[in-house]
């Protein structure tokens, strides 16, 4: 487990953009960069806890701590160029773009799903979403041992640079969506699934080539997103 320890290094980290799990805070501290911390995190996504003295001190027990903890991200992530030179392998790529998905239970899901219908890559937003935790790696099973993952910071040009590369993009959707087995996907795929609430954004959708859906009878409108993707990754290994 790789920390940052103490007040002044946790803000530095946050600011760099450094890749942080999440951030540790004793129960009672307060003041100025306390409150900067919080902001930082919360603007970056970033879980900010209170926690008391004995879960604090089994991060910590260094009296330099200052109360402030943080846990900083050990997973190695592959680059969108590593993921473009290996779709190349493949007469079908397949790559799944993950648009502001926040829930690691959900991110660990997908990339079980992701695994084991045989996608090639996989793509996270950096910001307002979950990233490689501990939870996710449990949660997946294994799957990211064996899938390439990159994170990045602008998914519009990311979208640009994959149809560039002969991708076409298909963005999971409720609103002006076909049925989800009338697209066929014998062909190069970037599939986008979206945030727990709010689905994927506007302009991401806006790039896709293909929205599709799948069709509710019962009262609810939506299903889980990690239950949603993995319906559409097995139609898309169905079809192929």
């Amino acid at each position: 487990m790789n920390l940052i320890i103490g007040r002044k290094p946790v803000l530095e980290a946050l600011n760099a953009d450094e890749e942080i799990e999440q951030v540790y805070i004793l129960y009672g501290q307060q003041g100025g960069i306390i409150n900067a911390i919080r902001v930082a995190a919360k603007k970056r996504g970033i879980k900010c806890n209170q926690i008391p003295l004995e879960k604090f001190k089994s991060f910590s027990p260094s009296k330099n701590a200052q109360g402030v903890v943080a846990l900083r991200q050990d997973f190695k992530f592959s680059t969108l160029d590593e993921i473009l030179a290996d779709s190349k392998k493949s007469f079908f790529p397949l790559v799944i773009i993950l648009d502001e998905i926040q829930d690691p239970h959900n991110v660990g899901a997908i990339l079980r799903s992701a695994e084991c219908s045989g996608v090639d890559s996989v793509v996270l937003t950096k910001h307002h979403s979950a990233t490689i935790t501990s939870t996710v790696i449990k949660v997946s099973a294994g799957a990211t041992e064996h899938l390439k993952i990159c994170q990045v910071n602008n998914l519009s040009q990311t979208i640009d640079e994959l149809k560039q590369n002969d991708f076409w993009i298909v963005g999971s959707s409720l609103k002006d969506a076909k049925n989800y087995t009338e697209v066929d996907y014998k062909i190069p795929i970037a599939l986008i699934v979206g945030n727990e609430e709010k689905g994927i954004r506007k302009l991401t959708a806006s790039k896709c080539d293909f929205l599709v859906k799948i069709p509710m009878i019962g009262k609810l409108q939506s299903l889980n997103v990690s239950v949603a993707t993995g319906i559409l990754l097995f139609e898309i290994l169905r079809q192929r």
